[in-house]
């Protein structure tokens, strides 16, 4: 089993940027897809983002695609995700999660491991 978690969050204005950290800790990182996702209040959690084992594949949801990059460091046991040109809508709490298999990646539901969360909040 692996332990998450998240850092990095906090206010920034629109048209800014962050980056995420997610350290791992426990079972092998690299042993793991990683994924993050997203929720806003009221709303559902969201795909953002995954990168498999070995970070040669990434997939991004289309609200992100282009602005948010995904990476992994397997020697350092941590995923991170560069969000630039934030905006508003992208305003949620921001949690990564893992998975020892990837199908889609994008389903919440293939990952059975999860962070504890950290607030983004982007201001107009």
């Amino acid at each position: 089993q692996v332990q998450l978690v998240e850092s990095g969050g906090g206010l920034v204005q629109a048209g800014g940027s962050l980056r995420l950290s997610c350290a791992a800790s426990g079972r092998i990182f690299s042993s793991y897809a990683m994924g993050w996702f997203r929720q806003a209040p009221g709303k559902e959690r969201e795909f953002v983002a995954a990168i498999t084992r070995s970070g040669d594949v990434r997939k991004y949801a289309d609200s992100v695609g282009g602005r948010f990059t995904i990476s992994r460091d397997n020697a350092k046991n941590t995923v991170y995700l560069q969000m630039n040109s934030l905006k508003p809508e992208d305003t949620a709490v921001y949690y990564c999660a893992g998975a020892e298999t990837m199908s889609s990646g994008g389903s919440r539901y293939e990952y059975p491991y999860w962070g504890q969360g950290t607030q983004v909040t982007v201001s107009s």
